[in-house]
């Protein structure tokens, strides 16, 4: 057994993941990152964790900011997925997607079914990455969030949970 950085990468790549996709405002602009660690830590009061690595683009404006909003990304928005997750990439260029601001400053995109606006409670350095801490501070779930099939990350690849995948 070994316990190397690419065994351990292997490793997970047998576990599959939610996509989320994570934007906040920064000095120089919006930005935008696809997270696949984004899990629920507490329900009282409502908060959830993502980690990014300390490499990331995102990693410094994520320092900085207090404010975020946390995207769970249907199989429908799959190329908003490959986009925050595409390095250098305008995320928020052209008419692709449409995006808005809260009126307390966050971007987000219109098309996800379910998005979180979140305070950043806590940074954890942990390794070469960073754990970010969140409190959500409002939730809004679109009337058809049910009828989307979720898009999930699996050994480097893009798949959907639907019925058929219920055992």
């Amino acid at each position: 057994m070994s316990s190397t950085a690419d065994s351990f990468k292997a490793a997970f790549r047998h576990h599959p993941s939610g996509v989320a996709v994570i934007t906040l405002d920064s000095t120089t602009g919006p930005v935008a990152l696809t997270a696949s660690s984004v899990f629920s830590v507490s329900a009282e009061p409502p908060m959830l964790v993502f980690s990014v690595a300390k490499m990331a683009s995102a990693s410094q404006p994520l320092h900085e900011s207090s404010d975020i909003v946390v995207h769970l990304i249907s199989v429908d928005q799959i190329d908003l997925a490959k986009l925050c997750a595409q390095r250098g990439a305008d995320r928020f260029a052209g008419d692709v997607w449409t995006w808005s601001r809260y009126e307390t400053g966050e971007p987000f995109f219109d098309a996800p079914a379910v998005r979180l606006r979140c305070r950043v409670t806590e940074r954890v350095e942990a390794g070469a990455s960073t754990l970010i801490v969140g409190e959500v501070l409002d939730i809004y779930i679109s009337d058809d969030a049910d009828a989307q099939a979720p898009l999930v990350y699996h050994d480097r690849e893009w798949h959907r949970l639907d019925d058929g995948s219920v055992l």
